[in-house]
């Protein structure tokens, strides 16, 4: 009975969980996106497009804006899991919760850290006796929570190496006409004049997008990655504290 009202209390407070988590995420891509209105309502974007004839900056946008969409998405799972793992410790610290436990863990909401004490049960229930270390499914579960986060190492990288072959390829296209660049041609050196003016324009504008780009998104998936380590830890101490004493109580292994 009070494993099924832990499970209903957990799952009322999905949603506010969910929103609590996701506060910082969503407070920070708003104000990305208010910045990038008013940097359209003043004409910096059409001008930055306009003049990087190579279109890296406008790949490095459309790169951000994926990024931001899977940095949602994880971040969404992660507050799933941090709502588990509180349903969890709202279940077994219950009077009679270690009851769920010889249930196989049936009674817990479903989620990584519920995997995570399901595996506990079988491997207890595997050896029979003995103190129950718990290390390398540790190990395993931080994996598992940690999922894709490193696609958004990846792509910050990547964003500043696009930036760094923009500005190599706009020096380029700055210093071509040098070479034959005559001074008594005043035509020619009009038009070297423009070319070296588009190179440099196009030099600090996929410069500029790759480093703001890649600042953005390291900001982003490092309250990630914090959110995820709360999570684990959240899962260290519930198992420690909850399961693992229960399941060496049933074992009969000495405090």
């Amino acid at each position: 009975m009070n494993a099924k009202v832990g499970a209903a209390a957990a799952s009322a407070g999905t949603d506010a969980a969910e929103r609590s988590v996701l506060l910082l995420w969503m407070i920070f891509t708003g104000l990305s996106v208010f910045a990038a209105f008013l940097l359209w309502r003043y004409g910096l974007i059409r001008l930055m497009v306009s003049s990087d004839r190579t279109y890296i900056s406008s790949v490095i946008a459309v790169l951000y804006i994926v990024t931001c969409i899977h940095c949602f998405w994880r971040t969404r799972a992660i507050a799933r899991e941090g709502e588990v793992a509180r349903g969890c410790r709202a279940i077994l610290a219950a009077p009679d919760g270690a009851k769920v436990l010889a249930s196989d863990a049936r009674g817990l909401p479903d989620g990584l850290v519920t995997d995570h004490i399901r595996s506990l049960v079988q491997k207890a229930d595997a050896q029979a006796k003995g103190r129950i270390d718990q290390t390398l499914l540790l190990r395993t579960l931080a994996d598992r929570l940690r999922g894709s986060n490193g696609f958004g190492a990846f792509v910050s990288d990547t964003l500043m190496k696009l930036g760094l072959l923009g500005t190599i390829i706009g020096f380029i296209i700055m210093l071509a006409p040098i070479a034959s660049l005559d001074a008594a041609d005043k035509v020619a050196m009009k038009s070297s004049m423009g070319l070296m003016s588009d190179g440099m324009a196009v030099a600090m504008y996929t410069t500029l997008a790759g480093l703001i780009g890649s600042i953005l998104v390291r900001i982003q998936y490092y309250m990630l990655d914090s959110a995820t380590q709360r999570v684990f830890s959240d899962a260290v101490v519930l198992t420690e504290t909850h399961v693992t004493p229960a399941l060496e109580r049933r074992l009969g292994s000495p405090p």
